[in-house]
């Protein structure tokens, strides 16, 4: 099957994209709203995209699990959000994420923006590439550094407390973890835990997109001595607070943005596809053509 009828980074619909996690399913602020609905050559994304402008630059907001939270993090076709990023244009993704902290001093209503991540995954799909082509991109340091010293600057503007630095443990969930994990992790040196960032960003690798996680803490895990007390209302009560403060951060971060990009990010592939061009099955080349294009 080819997918001829697929959008190639529209570069005037969106330059920046928002990824809203668990409290955060709309964007205060945009204006000049529309919605778009877009397919993909790995199918449908979480929602449709609601595109408008932001501190003056043009941005593409996306319900991670789809507004009214429907979708299991295992569930999230994490390629189909990727790519509809990049059918719009986005050279950009602020992704905002609902966390648990694995330090006491990682506490509750405070940010950190991870600049590593550990997979605990077992059934997620995480490359754009198969099919009759291999790359093996870069990943050692998955988040853009351009893009966490704008979000980092924007949480000192909005007053927020937001940490640069750490990481991210990606957990397959729905479940959340035992003691026995959790501890597990700590001893590790871990600094947050959640079930969504890793894929996205590396799939935002591959798509040579800037990627950044703020990650809201919300409560501690369950290694905490005081988690058993923590009650749903409270934990509701840290997510909206959470939201407000992150649609702050992202609104700061995204009027502050460079126009141009000075990482690599952009050229993440150019030295990573192995497989003989020649070889390449047109089927995989026609459904990869926003991807590697340029480099076919």
């Amino acid at each position: 099957m080819l997918f001829n009828s697929y959008p190639r980074g529209n570069l005037s619909q969106a330059e920046i994209g928002i990824i809203g996690g668990s409290g955060l399913y709309s964007m205060p602020g945009l204006t000049d709203i529309s919605e778009t609905t877009l397919q993909s050559p790995f199918g449908s994304p979480s929602d449709a995209y609601v595109l408008g402008t932001l501190e003056g630059r043009k941005v593409a907001f996306l319900a991670r699990h789809g507004r009214g939270h429907r979708i299991l993090p295992s569930e999230l076709n994490f390629r189909a959000n990727i790519h509809g990023f990049k059918q719009l244009g986005a050279e950009r993704i602020l992704s905002v994420s609902a966390v648990g902290s694995l330090k006491e001093e990682h506490k509750p209503l405070e940010f950190v923006i991870p600049d590593q991540f550990l997979d605990r995954t077992r059934h997620r799909v995480d490359t754009f590439f198969g099919d009759g082509v291999v790359a093996h991109i870069a990943f050692a340091d998955p988040v853009c550094p351009q893009l966490s010293e704008a979000v980092a600057v924007a949480c000192k503007k909005a007053k927020v407390v937001g940490k640069r630095g750490g990481t991210y443990l990606c957990m397959e969930g729905p479940q959340f973890s035992t003691k026995a994990e959790s501890n597990l992790y700590r001893s590790w040196g871990m600094d947050v835990i959640g079930m969504t960032n890793l894929q996205e960003a590396k799939l935002a690798r591959e798509a040579e997109i800037c990627y950044v996680t703020l990650a809201m803490v919300t409560d501690y895990d369950c290694w905490h001595p005081h988690h058993d007390s923590v009650t749903i209302d409270q934990i509701i009560a840290v997510l909206t607070k959470n939201a407000e403060n992150a649609c702050n951060v992202v609104r700061e971060a995204v009027g502050a943005m460079p126009k141009e990009r000075s990482c690599k990010c952009g050229s993440a592939l150019a030295h990573a596809i192995v497989t003989d061009r020649t070889k390449i099955p047109q089927p995989t080349r026609e459904k990869l053509k926003l991807i590697l294009g340029k480099y076919l």
